[in-house]
């Protein structure tokens, strides 16, 4: 459930809350510190400061202050349930979740700067209460003169000025936490990010992408893409169509035949963004996606993440699906290192046990018949013969930004057809695109 509370807008005042989240955190370390040590533990920062007091108290004021802090921890929080601990795994569920909504009086202002003091004069009917809240904006749904429907996003005050020290404030947090090895080069990473919330936060470049995505897609009728209203549209506040929908996850509840055409559809579009489209939208999270159960069409939602794919990127796929395709090992890993995905020093310590992984990957992929994401022993397998890379945190390393982002995009379409149990012919579809 979603709670109104007003969003911290001013520099002092977010700097302010972010202050009062390290208080409480440090605060909370230091009485787990002396709880544990009274029992005749020696616990390590980490351990201290990782408590599920501490994992809910983060969660809670990165929820409030909304923006880049909350936007990160939801970009690091793909399946990471998987592999992080428990208690920062909270944390970003948590932020997953739906954020607070602005009161009345705070949505009135922005209202006010962008349209004027009768702004309402602009609708035959607007809903005061939101469709949604995330963690950049929220959306209203309203009625134009003319009759058309639309929906009505509404930035939240003060979040596009306050991306650089939000991000770099949350990043300290991660690294007090003793999660980021010293030596983990992660400056080009936030340095994206920051890039990637800018585009994020104008509103005005996202309904550009909507448009492209629009013309991109009209001749496909396995989605819909919302149109912007342009002339009431600004940096801050995003006017389009609204088209009905519900949740994706409702298709966990559909026929299998209906769950394999939707995520045939979504793998589909991910491969024509990397191969044959210029643009990637590269957030996968799923309220990004609406289905229409009547027209089994998939609306497509929220473009402010949709980025060009760079041509060294694409061409690192292109390698690493057609080395996978062809079944070689040594030239799937050349390509993992070759595109990033995987650090020298990590492939040369753990090469034995790359070795196992890449092998089982490619004999599960290149399986005759259907890929069936709701196998979860391939996941499992994985994860058990890459345990010692994990622990290994002095080889730790981060892919190119442009990659990250889109692996992000493959990675949580693959994590929605798990959740959808959806059976695919993988390899047919990726030869296919790869012959675009």
């Amino acid at each position: 459930m979603s709670r109104s509370r007003t969003v911290p807008s001013g520099r002092l005042a977010r700097l302010a809350g972010l202050g009062q989240l390290a208080g409480g955190v440090v605060g909370g370390a230091l009485a787990e510190g002396v709880r544990r040590l009274a029992q005749g533990e020696r616990p390590s920062l980490s351990d201290m400061l990782l408590t599920p007091a501490n994992a809910l108290r983060t969660a809670d004021q990165l929820s409030r202050l909304r923006g880049a802090a909350m936007k990160l921890g939801q970009m690091l929080s793909l399946d990471a349930g998987d592999l992080l601990p428990p208690e920062l795994a909270t944390i970003l569920a948590r932020l997953r979740e739906a954020g607070d909504t602005m009161p009345p009086g705070q949505l009135n202002r922005v209202l006010v700067a962008q349209w004027g003091r009768d702004w309402r004069g602009q609708f035959a009917r607007f809903d005061p209460r939101p469709l949604a809240a995330a963690s950049i904006g929220q959306v209203h749904r309203a009625t134009l003169h003319d009759g058309r429907e639309v929906a009505v996003k509404v930035q939240y005050p003060g979040v596009a000025a306050s991306i650089d020290a939000d991000i770099d404030n949350v990043a300290t947090l991660l690294r007090l936490s003793g999660l980021l090895p010293d030596g983990l080069d992660v400056a080009p990473l936030l340095a994206e990010a920051k890039l990637q919330l800018h585009e994020e936060a104008d509103y005005r470049r996202e309904a550009e992408q909507m448009g492209r995505y629009g013309e991109q897609l009209a001749g496909d009728a396995r989605f819909i893409v919302p149109a912007p209203v342009a002339e009431l549209s600004g940096q801050h506040v995003l006017v389009m169509d609204y088209i009905a929908g519900t949740p994706i996850e409702t298709l966990t509840q559909a026929s299998g035949a209906q769950r394999n055409a939707a995520m045939a559809a979504l793998f589909d579009l991910v491969l024509n963004e990397l191969f044959a489209f210029d643009a990637m939208q590269t957030d996968p999270n799923f309220a990004n996606y609406r289905w229409q159960a009547q027209t089994g069409r998939i609306v497509l939602l929220d473009f402010g993440a949709a980025r060009a794919v760079l041509p060294e990127t694409r061409t690192a796929y292109r390698r690493l699906f057609g080395a996978g395709l062809a079944g070689d090992r040594d030239a799937l890993i050349a390509a993992l290192i070759e595109g990033g995905f995987v650090g020298r020093a990590m492939s040369e310590k753990h090469r034995l046990v790359l070795d196992q992984m890449v092998d089982f990957m490619i004999a599960h992929l290149n399986r005759p018949g259907l890929f069936d994401f709701a196998d979860r022993s391939f996941v499992g397998h994985m994860r058990h013969l890459g345990q010692g890379i994990l622990r290994d945190r002095a080889t730790w390393h981060v892919p190119p930004a442009s990659t990250l982002f889109v692996q992000r995009k493959v990675s949580g379409t693959a994590l929605l057809a798990v959740k959808l149990q959806a059976q695919l012919p993988l390899r047919q579809m990726v030869e296919a695109a790869m012959g675009s």
